[in-house]
């Protein structure tokens, strides 16, 4: 059974004649009639009782006629609500961040979220971007922060924010007057990593093999915070995004830039043949919009 089908019967009966309703719906009297046999056809049942002065319901007529009204009053709520949503999008988002970026990147995403669209939740997902790509690859997330390049074959693509390199050192390192230091100098320092999960330690250690040398690991983790207590104790160095220099503390850490700096990547992906919920949609919109302009990159001038 077709909508409009149902449609035209209801018109009919609601003007009284095929002659009326055809005029109000401008159709032929020949289709609105080979509607309403198609209908009854299909439901088996002989709807109108017709004569030359009058269209009369029969008893199954007016079944469907009843019915009818309140089906297509559904269908008519149905694209109601569907606007509404658009207009005013709804439900939760499984949002992925690696903690490195969390701490900064999430409160402003999540403040707008809330002025925008304050009928939209999210559900915070902190892992390495490497298992980040994984989640949404298996649709667990539904939008993933991961460190560029990623594979264009498996996800949707945005990039984001591109930042420098720094290194972090406590104040009382010797190298830490350096306006800028080059990778070699560090080749005898004792490294704080990231945990193997993440994208950006093989960023780290492959630019320390470029400068020829394998890093010395001491320590590794997956919280920046405690990467950066580590090196305020003297326990070794780090070198992790520009961005973060902002939640250090000056008193015990210093930043320095560093030469020939590789460039730090990140992008929003979303799985390449998944739904792109409303709500997605919003949250993918309001990252464009606002996170591209909160970070500055720093110079080094060698």
């Amino acid at each position: 059974m077709e909508i409009k089908d149902l449609l035209y019967f209801i018109k009919v009966v609601e003007h009284g004649s095929f002659t009326k309703a055809a005029a109000h719906t401008y159709l032929s009297q020949p289709t609105l009639s080979k509607a309403i046999k198609k209908l009854e056809t299909e439901l088996k049942v002989k709807l109108l009782e017709r004569s030359t002065r009058s269209l009369k319901l029969t008893d199954a007529g007016y079944i469907v006629y009843k019915q009818g009204q309140k089906i297509l009053n559904m269908v008519e709520e149905l694209n109601i609500l569907l606007d509404e949503m658009k207009s005013l999008p709804t439900g939760e988002i499984k949002f992925g961040v690696p903690p490195v970026v969390g701490t900064i990147l999430f409160p402003k995403i999540a403040k707008k979220i809330h002025e925008k669209h304050p009928y939209v939740s999210i559900q915070l997902v902190e892992e390495g971007a490497k298992k980040i790509e994984k989640l949404v690859e298996e649709g667990k997330v539904d939008v993933g922060v991961v460190v560029l390049p990623t594979d264009a074959n498996k996800f949707q693509i945005n990039p984001l924010i591109s930042s420098k390199f720094m290194i972090y050192m406590s104040v009382d390192h010797p190298l830490e007057h350096h306006g800028c230091i080059h990778m070699e100098q560090l080749a005898d320092e004792n490294f704080i990593m990231l945990a193997k999960d993440f994208a950006t330690r093989e960023v780290v250690i492959n630019t320390c093999q470029k400068a020829g040398f394998t890093p010395k690991i001491v320590y590794e983790s997956s919280q920046w915070d405690l990467i950066m207590e580590l090196v305020s104790q003297q326990l070794g160095i780090t070198m992790l995004p520009e961005l973060l220099d902002v939640l250090v503390d000056k008193s015990k850490i210093k930043a320095v830039p560093l030469h020939s700096s590789p460039i730090w990547k990140l992008g929003v992906i979303t799985r390449k043949d998944g739904y792109e919920s409303f709500a997605v949609k919003a949250l993918l919109s309001i990252l464009n919009e606002e996170v591209k302009h909160c970070f500055k990159q720093p110079v080094c001038n060698a």
